[in-house]
């Protein structure tokens, strides 16, 4: 009877310790849990996308435990997305107050970087620089044929951003000094208008310098080429911040993000490489009313 009665009490003891470990592993199972529904979602402008997927990309690889997600849809829709807590960062080319809707006293602006855009054009126009009144005549419909601003004999197929576009809202109010532009063909991804520009005869619409590629032809204006060091300037004066706003200010997780964003390796590395220019570097500022000053 003694060994049984030790033997049921060494089993219940092993039990006991079994039972023990088990609580562990699921007080660390719940850890892993809460740290794998750290989920971002980050919505809005594609001239932005490509450094947000790039940066999203390495921070989980050097991060377990966070989904983030980065999709488009314009500065428009990013800026009202978070303002309505449907995303977690509005990704946008604009202020939040030049946004109509959106309620900017509510939103916190985290600069990331700054994108210069420029007009590009089929490679077969025969054009690579337009004076800036040529440019707003071929986009209000007065010229319509690239033999008249000195390219090709080929008819003018304007390829226009959607309603909502940070890029369009720019680049209409520093390249065409928002004069009414013509109907045209309206699309709302950066990467369709590279394609649509790149294999359509006459081609012509506006990119940020991180879609330019061999596949089109940026065009200067007035003469003053689309470069980095006339953006940092303000000689090329189409250009715009990258804004990442919160509704608030950022949690613990979405602040991990923002700040790995703004850190030297993706602002010295990625940032350039992927045609940006660092905030850091630039020569001027430029507030919500498109007043410039010098740094």
């Amino acid at each position: 009877m003694k060994k049984i009665l030790f033997g049921t009490l060494l089993a219940g003891a092993l039990l006991l310790a079994g039972c023990g470990a088990g609580g562990t592993d699921t007080g660390s199972s719940s850890s892993s849990k809460a740290a794998e529904d750290t989920k971002i979602v980050a919505a809005g402008s594609t001239a932005l996308q490509p450094l947000v997927d790039a940066a999203s990309e390495s921070f989980q690889e050097e991060n377990a435990g966070y989904n983030i997600s980065v999709q488009g849809g314009g500065s428009g829709l990013g800026l009202s997305q978070v303002s309505s807590k449907s995303v977690t960062i509005g990704n946008s080319d604009l202020f939040a107050e030049e946004k109509s809707g959106v309620d900017a006293s509510k939103l916190v602006d985290h600069k990331v970087a700054v994108v210069g855009v420029a007009p590009v054009v089929n490679n077969d126009t025969g054009v690579k620089d337009l004076t800036k009144d040529q440019l707003k005549d071929i986009f209000s419909g007065k010229v319509t044929n690239w033999k008249d601003v000195g390219g090709k004999d080929v008819k003018i197929e304007v390829v226009n951003r959607a309603e909502g576009s940070g890029t369009r809202f720019n680049f209409e109010k520093y390249a065409l000094d928002d004069i009414k532009v013509a109907q045209s063909q309206e699309q709302d991804s950066s990467g369709t208008v590279r394609q649509i520009v790149s294999s359509t005869p006459g081609a012509i619409s506006y990119l940020a310098f991180s879609y330019f590629d061999d596949s089109l032809t940026p065009l200067s204006i007035d003469g003053v080429e689309p470069k980095e060091e006339n953006v940092q300037t303000n000689d090329w004066k189409i250009w715009s911040y990258e804004h990442m706003y919160t509704n608030g200010e950022p949690n613990e997780g979405t602040k991990k993000f923002i700040d790995y964003i703004l850190s030297p390796a993706i602002q010295k590395e990625q940032v350039k490489k992927l045609g940006y220019l660092s905030v850091s570097d630039m020569k001027v500022e430029r507030d919500a009313e498109g007043k410039v000053t010098k740094k």
